[in-house]
């Protein structure tokens, strides 16, 4: 049988070679790259092996449209003119389109798209690890229909968990990890009868279904007014410092980049790191010494589950690409993204393919837009250049709409950098401000938006997923988004 396959594998590649010399483009750098590609695709054989290691990789809020535009600026960033560049999960073997809806809302929410993930079924929005019969901010209605995640089933086999996002911990994706909740915003108070996030966290850690959690939000494992590590100040209303409690149970903490430094990855103890009192810093804005960054602390999650001889489960979540997207400035978005993208080669060269599935894709995607029709290399921040004929990058003279007026490459179909304002009649009125290349490319700059609202929304498109690794040959075509819990199942349970 081996040497059946092999003897058609050669014969499929005797022929190609032959087609390719039969034409006039056979020697064109598109052509003979694109063959390349094929015969990589020929041979590549699927890993059938049981995983020892999953890392989900969540880049929050980046969807196809956002994900274009991290790979333009990625490599712009690298002087290419961008469209060419290639980020590192884009060269993964599987890719599949993801349908993001949760279960009574086209337009999904983070929470029950991460619990999706978490858990193998669709959720209700706004509800994490729920049932179908769960009801938003129906505290009763958690009885009873709470959801066993994936944590608690590969903490039964024996393998480590840890937990990476740059939103608060307690925010929804991460929280997906641990928590089951009727309403994403308790995070640090739940009515009575419930348990809020922050605590969920706690007690998962003590039960030693959660080994390492880094991220930000220590407002909601602090009392109330007490005045944290980092700097802010506790919310808690129960009066319980969450904080020293873990400490007290033997737990590492760290909360700024020396103290990160200073902690012991040899998997003896829990690790839980908060790193600002809300959401860690936006990449554009951090200094080495506030915080460590999302590569810094992934590197440091896989040295610290990897002492697990079991292996372990990881997911890493860049939490604040969906925050810029809300805010409508492109700039941190992409940079966010960027950094996302070295997080995530990082952990591939890391790890071994032989035995860790990968798999990277987001939660949903935001009404992020693209302007055209732009020549190759206009800035993916900045003004839409024309095509020239005759080249390959674009004119460097902007083109204009109806208007008379330059646009931007990017969009967005609603948010704060609406040209519609609020006349004193309550009504809204709008014309487009002429913008040049210096504003547009401004990190501060907010792209012009359509619909006035004081946060984008997100959108119900498709996500990617891209995997490589044991199993990852089930990630193709369309797929619902809790069929990628099924794949990592499949991954660690296979014989």
């Amino acid at each position: 049988m081996k040497t059946t396959v092999t003897a058609a594998l050669l014969a499929t590649l005797s022929a190609s070679a032959a087609f390719a010399q039969d034409l006039p483009q056979a020697s064109s750098d598109w052509f003979t790259s694109a063959q390349k590609v094929i015969q990589e695709k020929i041979a590549a054989q699927p890993n059938t092996k049981k995983a020892k290691n999953v890392i989900l990789f969540v880049a929050d809020g980046n969807g196809v449209g956002t994900n274009y535009a991290v790979r333009l600026f990625d490599g712009q960033s690298k002087g290419m003119l961008g469209s060419e560049n290639v980020l590192p999960y884009e060269t993964y073997p599987y890719t599949a389109l993801i349908k993001t809806y949760n279960i009574n809302a086209q337009t999904p929410d983070s929470a029950p798209t991460a619990g999706s993930m978490n858990t193998g079924v669709k959720q209700i929005f706004n509800t994490i690890n729920l049932s179908e019969a769960g009801v938003n901010k129906d505290c009763a209605s958690e009885e009873g229909n709470k959801l066993t995640t994936f944590s608690e089933i590969v903490t039964g086999m024996g393998k480590s968990v840890g937990i990476v996002s740059t939103a608060r911990i307690t925010h929804a994706t991460p929280a997906a990890v641990y928590a089951k909740t009727a309403d994403r915003n308790w995070e640090g108070e739940a009515p009575e009868g419930c348990t809020d996030i922050a605590q969920q966290l706690f007690d998962a850690m003590s039960a030693g279904t959660v080994d390492l959690a880094f991220g930000g939000g220590s407002r909601y494992f602090a009392p109330k007014d007490v005045e944290t590590m980092d700097g802010g100040k506790g919310r808690r209303i129960d009066g319980r410092n969450l904080i020293e409690e873990a400490q007290a149970a033997g737990a590492q903490y760290a909360y700024d980049t020396a103290s990160f430094n200073a902690l012991k990855l040899d998997g003896s103890t829990p690790v839980l790191g908060l790193f600002e009192d809300s959401h860690m810093k936006y990449e554009y804005d951090r200094a080495d010494d506030d915080e460590p960054s999302l590569t810094d602390l992934t590197k440091a999650a896989i040295e610290q589950l990897s002492q697990n001889g079991e292996g372990f489960y990881l997911e890493v979540e860049a939490g604040r690409v969906d925050h810029a997207n809300h805010a409508g400035n492109a700039y941190r978005t992409l940079t966010d993204g960027q950094e996302f993208a070295k997080a995530v080669a990082l952990a591939d060269e890391l790890t071994d393919d032989e035995d860790t599935l990968i798999i990277v894709t987001a939660d949903h995607e935001h009404a992020i837009a693209f302007n055209g029709y732009c020549g190759r290399g206009s800035s993916v921040l900045g003004l839409c250049m024309g095509i020239k004929a005759g080249q390959v990058e674009n004119s460097g003279e902007p083109l204009l709409g109806a208007d008379g007026k330059p646009y931007t490459v990017i969009g967005y179909l609603n948010g704060a950098g609406s040209v519609m304002t609020e006349q004193a009649d309550g009504s809204y009125f709008g014309t487009r401000p002429n913008v040049d290349e210096e504003t547009a490319t401004d990190p501060e700059y907010l792209q012009q938006a359509l619909i006035p609202m004081s946060s984008e929304t997100h959108s119900g498109e498709d996500v990617v997923s891209f995997a490589k690794g044991p199993w990852a040959h089930l990630l193709t075509g369309t797929l619902e988004q809790n069929v990628i819990f099924h794949v990592m199942h499949q991954a660690v349970t296979a014989e």
